[in-house]
């Protein structure tokens, strides 16, 4: 469903990005781990076209995404959920959820969507005509995640997730992941807490300073003693 081939990616004259490649397969959750700063963030945004590589391309469903614009891809299937959740604060959580749906046609089928949703997120129901802004900041994530699928998208990028959550609530998240792709939604997902991410992912690649170093099953590099020392604890 996705194909990153060979990306250089800059910021200025910082070469943040070298030489990346890798590939999502339609109904995988597939993961980038790594520490703070390893350049996850640059690689979503990348591929969602907010930077442009210097060199390399990224394909979505086999079609080059060089020519398109950031908005074109929700038209394509293809949802964002940022780094720090940027809900529309002073609008209502039913109005953010609506925000993701703006491209939809098929008016009459929303409602289950909306209920899909409230499934997944029992809370949101509770605050549907509270300002977003007022939400607490897994409440937050919570909403961020439900406005994207708000779009149908096939592929969901998830940036941080879990980012400053309590750990009740990471679980929290980490289950709805799961859920979603159970429901048939391919997911790429970056996370610092490597090992949620691991326990949740069908396959990893591990990023260090801009480079892929290392990847492959995800239950494999939970068990890996390079991967389990520098990012696990072990």
């Amino acid at each position: 469903m996705l194909k990153v081939e060979n990306i250089d990616v800059y910021y200025d004259k910082i070469h943040a990005i070298k030489d990346v490649s890798f590939t999502v397969k339609q109904g995988e959750v597939v993961t980038l781990i790594g520490a703070n700063g390893a350049g996850k963030t640059t690689i979503l945004k990348t591929i969602s076209k907010i930077l442009e590589p210097t060199r390399g391309v990224v394909l979505f469903e086999g079609e080059p995404l060089s020519k398109l614009l950031p908005h074109q891809l929700v038209y394509l299937g293809m949802a964002h959920v940022p780094e720090g959740r940027r809900v529309f604060a002073q609008m209502t959580v039913k109005e953010n959820l609506e925000m993701g749906a703006y491209i939809r046609k098929d008016k009459s089928s929303m409602k289950a969507d909306y209920d899909q949703i409230f499934t997944y997120f029992p809370r949101l129901k509770e605050r549907m005509n509270q300002p977003s802004g007022t939400l607490s900041g897994g409440e937050q994530q919570m909403l961020a995640i439900g406005r994207a699928l708000m779009s149908k998208p096939k592929l969901l990028l998830l940036d941080e997730p879990s980012m400053g959550l309590a750990p009740l609530l990471v679980k929290e998240i980490f289950n709805i992941v799961q859920t979603i792709k159970k429901q048939g939604t391919t997911i790429l997902l970056v996370e610092q807490n490597a090992n949620q991410a691991l326990q949740v992912a069908d396959r990893a690649y591990v990023l260090e300073t801009g480079k892929i170093i290392k990847s492959g099953n995800a239950i494999e590099l939970l068990e890996d003693d390079s991967v389990k020392k520098a990012y696990l604890g072990g």
